[in-house]
């Protein structure tokens, strides 16, 4: 079909009914075929109470309260869950309830029996919505006399009949390619799911085709064409000339391909700091819900394959809105003025110009990092920039202080960098966004991104907080809580590991303890990977008014005492918009942000002379009147609506996954000329099956096998994350260093098997010797 139940959905409404022929209108059904699965859908959703239908040429949407919509995670095992939207219980399916929906669909659940104090509720899918697998990668293999596709991902509890003409790609041993499957038909009663072979794929094709064979197994290997619409030009009128501050660019990727980010510039200003955030417009060259708009929606965000780029937006677009060094720009701008402890204490938003008079990269923050403090010589790589090393000590102290001030707050700052490997490319580097990771980047003052990340959090805080102020809609960015289950796992094991931390009966310690009580700890980058775990991926939902934020930081404190009261009670929230090249949700926040300094209504009626500038901090003190026409407000709800977020949470998880491939891809693959080598690693995990091990900078893992360690039979321990022998007594625990030998690499399933490195024989004098003296020094 070409469409979904959730498109059809989307087009009804709950008090006014909708005609078939403006649905299909609306869907864009033409033929006869087309129209005919129309109405047997509209058919079976009225059998399920999904759609109420008085009318046959006429349906609404109807209330379902007792049919929850989520999103379902199966697992390898076989268990599933429906992950539910509005943050409900996780409703567990048996695999008979399924009704033939698959890992990540999503569906309406009936709930069929309530949880209890340690039991999930329990449900079944009445209906897929929306189908998250249409292609997928696999080996052909002869079951009987049928050809099927086995997924490589053992998440789908399912195999693909195939056409005997696919018998071309029958699984060869060792396996050397895989294949893309395309479906022709999902499951349905009796009849099994169908597809073919599209193509096959190398395994051992180069760079190249790891990256094919990676976006093929997250469904992103075809993106549409971008429609031919020239970027709009922004308007000269209104805009502060801030061509004179010489504003500085900072950026460590090397791509060409890679997105634009902001410039920056700040001061000192009365014992604290004032911070300049110019943000490339991108929304102002973009028209709202026009083919490009749709276009850029479908995609979502820009996609970082190590040493290339899928960008988000298209070529005339992307080069319209860059910044360059010495060229002028149109550009939307936050002043901050922030406070010695990194409180914010006052914000303006603007549309600007300005022209950017530097770049700085990592060899300027390392040759500034390098040099002491009373040199009178200048490092080659500063000569450029010498004139502005002031501003970089100013932006380094700014940047500690913003961090310090979110970790007295309870933000989680982990010090886990990614790999050091050379094919990784751009993603060594701090993510700028701040949204690859559940929580925050410790500061490399050598990475320029994570130099600018706590930047731009807080300007996102600070727009969250003028919305909200304003009651403007927009999509705020929610990071899940600590899992308390896992926490006290980690708390645990710190305790075993013989670390000053106290365990009581009340509870498990908080995540800013565990990682306060880490950073003096050798064990540091293992505990904190445990305790990464235990962080909830975040997910983006929309902006309310008044509505408690949950993104992880109080800031409650974060306006100043001295000024006035103007921002809510309630924690800022996190509303992303300063990097509209990276994320659709920046470009669709930073659309209402063009919106109100444009078309907001700065006074009540044209005859009062004084106006109110709407980017400034008070101006919701001073506000009476409507901000936006009807059009208006309702142009900017539609912007932000729950379907256009549930689509960028969906894609953004599919990028994440993605991006996670590749990291354990590349390593796998830097893993194969270790083969049969002994390394010296860290053991950073401890499971009842075996132990992990975490080799060199390069930080490749691979499991040992608790069937290779044959010297003595090992028990499990898992409060102190430990394998202990029964005879021997001899313990592998978590963050010890050991010895081991790489055995096997898979680079398809990113699995690398090790052994422990057997030790050296140490001969000894027999009985049967004759004695011979040895010396202190000899032994």
């Amino acid at each position: 079909m070409k469409f979904t139940v959730a498109d059809l959905l989307d087009q009804l409404s709950v008090d006014k009914p909708t005609t078939t022929a403006v649905l299909a209108k609306t869907l864009k059904l033409t033929n006869a075929a087309d129209k005919l699965s129309l109405e047997t859908e509209l058919s079976a959703l009225g059998r399920l109470g999904v759609i109420d239908s008085n009318d046959r040429e006429a349906v609404l949407r109807g209330q379902t309260p007792d049919l929850i919509e989520a999103r379902l995670r199966c697992s390898s095992k076989g268990f599933c869950f429906a992950i539910r939207d509005d943050g409900g219980d996780d409703v567990y399916i048996r695999d008979h309830q399924l009704n033939h929906a698959w890992n990540g669909d999503r569906v309406l659940v009936r709930i069929l029996r309530e949880g209890g104090r340690r039991r999930s509720p329990e449900g079944g899918v009445q209906c897929i919505l929306e189908r998250a697998t249409t292609t997928l990668l696999g080996q052909v293999e002869q079951q009987e006399d049928q050809l099927v596709a086995v997924p490589l991902d053992d998440r789908l509890l399912t195999s693909i009949r195939l056409p005997g003409d696919d018998v071309q790609h029958l699984q060869q041993d060792p396996p050397t390619s895989v294949v893309e499957i395309h479906l022709d038909r999902y499951p349905v009663a009796q009849c099994p799911a169908e597809g073919h072979v599209a193509r096959s794929l190398p395994l051992s094709g180069g760079a190249s085709s790891d990256r094919d064979l990676l976006l093929t197994k997250a469904g992103l290997q075809v993106r549409p064409t971008p429609p031919r619409v020239a970027p709009k030009s922004p308007p000269s009128k209104g805009r502060t000339d801030l061509s004179d501050q010489p504003a500085l660019l900072l950026r460590s990727w090397t791509s060409a391909e890679a997105p634009s980010l902001p410039a920056v510039h700040v001061e000192p200003h009365s014992g604290g700091t004032r911070l300049w955030i110019h943000v490339p417009s991108v929304a102002e060259r973009l028209g709202s819900g026009n083919s490009l708009d749709l276009w850029l929606r479908e995609r979502a965000e820009a996609i970082c394959l190590g040493e290339v780029w899928q960008p988000l937006l298209n070529t005339p677009l992307g080069k319209a809105s860059q910044f360059n060094v010495g060229e002028s720009a149109e550009a939307i701008t936050v002043r901050l003025d922030l406070t010695a402890s990194g409180d914010l204490s006052d914000w303006s938003f603007m549309l600007s110009s300005i022209r950017p008079i530097a770049a700085i990269g990592p060899e300027q923050l390392k040759a500034l990092a390098a040099r002491k403090p009373r040199a009178r010589t200048i490092p080659a790589a500063l000569k450029e920039i010498k004139d502005q090393l002031g501003q970089l000590e100013t932006l380094l102290f700014c940047a500690r202080c913003l961090l310090e001030n979110e970790q007295r707050q309870g933000a989680i700052q982990l010090d886990l960098h990614a790999p050091e490997i050379d094919a990784l490319g751009d993603l060594i580097w701090a993510d700028p966004t701040g949204l690859r990771h559940r929580w925050f980047d410790a500061l490399d003052s050598t990475d320029p991104q994570s130099l600018l990340q706590p930047l731009l959090r807080a300007a996102n805080r600070a727009w969250g907080l003028h919305a909200t102020a304003l009651h403007l809609p927009g999509i705020q960015l929610h990071s899940g809580q600590a899992d308390d289950g896992v926490l006290t796992d980690v708390a645990k094991t710190a305790v075993a590991l013989e670390l000053p931390l106290e365990l009581n009966d009340e509870g498990s310690p908080s995540a800013s303890e565990l990682m306060a009580l880490f950073e003096s700890a050798p064990q540091r980058r293992v505990l904190e990977q445990q305790l990464s775990h235990a962080l909830q991926d975040g997910f983006f939902g929309p902006l309310n008014a008044g509505e408690e934020a949950q993104d992880g930081i109080d800031t409650t404190s974060s306006v100043s005492d001295k000024e006035p009261a103007a921002a809510p009670s309630t924690p800022a929230p996190a509303v992303p918009w300063c990097c509209p090249a990276i994320n659709y949700v920046d470009l669709a926040n930073q659309q209402v942000i063009v919106t109100l300094l444009s078309d907001g209504k700065d006074r009540p009626t044209v005859r009062h002379k004084q106006r109110l500038t709407l980017g400034n901090r008070d101006c919701a003190e001073q506000l009476s009147w409507p901000l936006f026409t009807g059009s208006i407000e309702e142009k900017l709800q539609q912007l932000c609506s729950d379907r256009l977020i549930q689509k960028l949470n969906g894609r953004r998880r599919q990028i994440i996954e993605l991006e996670r491939d590749l990291v354990a891809m590349v390593q796998a693959r830097t893993a194969e000329p270790m083969l049969n080598k002994d390394l010296d690693g860290q053991i950073s995990g401890v499971q009842s099956y075996g132990f992990f091990v975490e080799v060199g900078p390069t930080a490749v893992e691979g499991l040992v096998h608790v069937s290779s360690l044959n010297d003595d039979w090992y028990e499990y321990r898992s409060r102190q994350s430990r394998l202990v022998g029964r005879k021997s007594r001899r313990t592998y625990q978590l963050g010890d260093s050991v010895r081991v030998k790489v055995i096997k690499v898979d680079v398809l399933r990113n699995q690398i098997d090790l052994e422990v490195a057997s030790e050296p024989v140490v001969e000894t004098p027999s009985e049967q010797d004759p004695l011979v003296p040895i010396t202190l020094s000899e032994t």
